[in-house]
C-alpha cells in the first residue's frame, strides 16, 4: 500500500514538473514572438519614417531630373519645363484623389474639353499644391486642364485671372527638396548676376530616381500601359513634357539608351482619347498628355 502511494505521488510530480516545464516554454516563445513582432513593428516605423523624408512629388522628381548635379540649376534653353511642372500638380493632385474631370456625357466630349472638378479640398500638405487646390476649387465656371496649364503658368492675356499665376515653383521646388536633403543652396556669379543655385548633396535620391525612369521601360518593362504603375508612368510623360527624360537615359549604353528610348516613344505614341476609356486610368493625367502633345 505505501509503495503503491509512493508510485502515485511520483506520478503526480512528474505530471506536475512536465506540465510547468511546457507552460515554461510556451512563455518563453510567446515572449520571443512579442519580441520580434515589436522589432518587425519599429522596423516598419523606420522604413515609413524613411520613405516621409524621401517620398518626393511628381514635380519634385521632374525638377530633379533637369537639375545639373553640380551646377544646381536647369538648362537656360529649357522652355517645356515651367508648363511641364504645372502639368505635374494637376496629375499630382489627381493621384491624391483631389481633382477629377467632369463626366463626359452622351456625347463623350473629348478630353481637351472636359472641365477640371475639385473632389476633395482637404489639405495635402504641400504648399504649391494646396495652392493650386485653391484655385481650382474657388473658380466657377471650372476650367480644362488646357486652360489650367496656362493660368497656372502665367500665360495668359486675360489681367483678370493674373491672380492664378504660381510664382518662382522651381525656387519652391528646389527648396522644398534642400528640406529634404536632396539639394543644397549656394550663390554662384554670372558676370553680370548673383544667383541662387542649388547643387546635389544626396546622390542616393537621384540614382534611385534615374534607376527607376531606366527600368521601367528595360528590366521592368510590361508592354502595357495599364499595367505599369500610374505614378511611374505619369513621371515618364510628364518628364518627356518637360524636355528633361532625356537626362535620365544619358548615363545608359548606347543600345540600351535605343532600346529604352523606343519603348518611351510606344508610349508617347499612345492616343489619350482612347486610353481614358480603358477602366481603371486616371483620366486627368491622359488629358494632360494631350493637352501637351496636341
Amino acid at each position: 500500500m505505501t509503495t503503491l502511494t509512493h508510485r502515485n505521488s511520483g506520478l503526480v510530480q512528474r505530471r506536475t514538473e512536465a506540465i510547468r516545464s511546457a507552460a515554461a516554454d510556451r512563455e518563453r516563445e510567446s515572449d520571443g514572438e512579442e519580441d520580434e513582432a515589436r522589432r518587425g513593428e519599429e522596423a516598419d516605423d523606420d522604413d515609413k519614417g524613411d520613405s516621409k523624408e524621401t517620398r518626393l512629388t511628381l514635380m519634385e522628381e521632374v525638377l530633379l531630373l533637369g537639375l545639373k548635379d553640380r551646377e544646381g540649376y536647369t538648362s537656360f534653353w529649357n522652355d517645356c519645363i515651367s508648363s511641364g511642372l504645372r502639368g505635374c500638380m494637376l496629375v499630382e493632385l489627381a493621384l491624391r484623389g483631389r481633382l477629377q474631370l467632369e463626366p463626359c456625357g452622351v456625347r463623350r466630349k473629348s478630353l481637351l474639353s472636359r472641365k477640371v472638378i475639385c473632389k476633395s479640398d482637404a489639405p495635402t500638405g504641400d504648399v504649391l499644391l494646396d495652392e493650386a487646390l485653391k484655385h481650382i476649387k474657388e473658380t466657377q465656371p471650372p476650367e480644362t486642364v488646357q486652360s489650367w496649364i496656362e493660368l497656372l503658368s502665367g500665360e495668359t492675356w486675360n489681367p483678370l485671372k493674373l491672380h492664378y499665376q504660381l510664382r518662382n515653383v522651381r525656387e519652391r521646388l528646389a527648396k522644398n527638396l534642400v528640406e529634404k536633403g536632396v539639394l543644397t543652396t549656394e550663390k554662384q556669379n554670372f558676370l553680370l548676376f548673383d544667383m541662387t543655385t542649388h547643387p546635389l548633396t544626396n546622390s542616393i535620391i537621384k540614382q534611385r530616381l534615374v534607376k527607376k525612369v531606366q527600368e521601367s521601360v528595360l528590366d521592368k518593362w510590361v508592354n502595357d500601359p495599364h499595367r505599369m504603375d500610374k505614378r511611374v508612368l505619369a513621371l515618364i510623360l510628364l518628364a518627356h513634357s518637360s524636355d528633361v527624360l532625356e537626362n535620365a537615359f544619358a548615363p545608359l549604353q548606347d543600345d540600351q539608351y535605343d532600346l529604352g528610348m523606343k519603348r518611351v516613344h510606344t508610349l508617347l505614341e499612345l492616343e489619350p482619347e482612347k486610353e481614358s476609356a480603358k477602366p481603371n486610368v486616371n483620366e486627368l493625367m491622359w488629358a494632360v498628355v494631350a493637352a501637351f502633345t496636341k
